[in-house]
């Protein structure tokens, strides 16, 4: 497989539907690109959660994962899985950032996302950040929507363990989910894993990438 790296990474976004989103789908990802880079300017923006025990359990997880990042975090306030039904008020979110903020790479969800809301942020990326490497990642759900991704970040044994201890360790209000444990994100990951000849790993989808062959 061919390794691709950004040049001059100085900034990152990082979208999601819901609280904990991120942490979840790219959370050994933020802790890999924000210990290799002190400073590393992050914009956060989750649609729903705001005013609510969620937005501090957000708050706190982001910045556990975003260690020495330059961290901004929007949680707004829209209805969980009402998306489609605040469609205007989704986009303005993401084209607000957009106005703040020329990042070198995105993490937000993908269009095949089961969820509603996911699938619907999803589809609102592009069209703000139009010019953009954008890495859709993938959340383990009931659904059964895992697909085959094609971009994947390896996660060191301690990296994938940690993302494990601060997703217990912050989100107090999903642990009574039956999904949410430490054997559903550890065995993701070591599928990745496998898939990339790591240990572990994160993996991601990507719906247009652009190679300079000329330099």
């Amino acid at each position: 497989m061919i390794g691709l790296r950004p040049a001059n990474l100085s900034g990152i976004a990082a979208l999601a539907a819901h609280c904990d989103d991120l942490a979840i789908g790219a959370g050994g990802s933020l802790l890999t690109l924000c210990a290799a880079r002190p400073g590393l300017r992050v914009d956060a923006l989750v649609l729903s959660g705001g005013g609510s025990e969620r937005e501090d359990e957000e708050r706190a997880a982001l910045a556990a994962f975003c260690p020495g990042a330059d961290l901004r975090v929007t949680v707004l306030k829209l209805p969980d899985g009402r998306l489609p039904a605040h469609w205007e008020e989704a986009k303005a979110a993401v084209e607000e950032l957009r106005a703040r903020t020329d990042p070198g790479l995105i993490f937000a969800p993908w269009r095949g996302d089961a969820h509603q809301d996911h699938r619907g942020l999803a589809k609102l990326v592009p069209t703000a950040f139009r010019d953009h490497l954008a890495l859709g990642y993938e959340i383990v759900k009931w659904d059964g929507d895992l697909a085959a991704p094609s971009v994947y970040q390896p996660l060191a044994p301690e990296v994938a363990e940690q993302k494990v201890d601060l997703l217990q360790r912050h989100y107090a209000s999903q642990r009574h989910r039956p999904w949410y444990d430490r054997e559903a994100f550890l065995g993701l990951a070591r599928i990745r894993g496998i898939e990339c000849h790591a240990r572990y790993a994160e993996a991601f989808h990507v719906s247009k990438l652009i190679v300079d062959l000329e330099n």
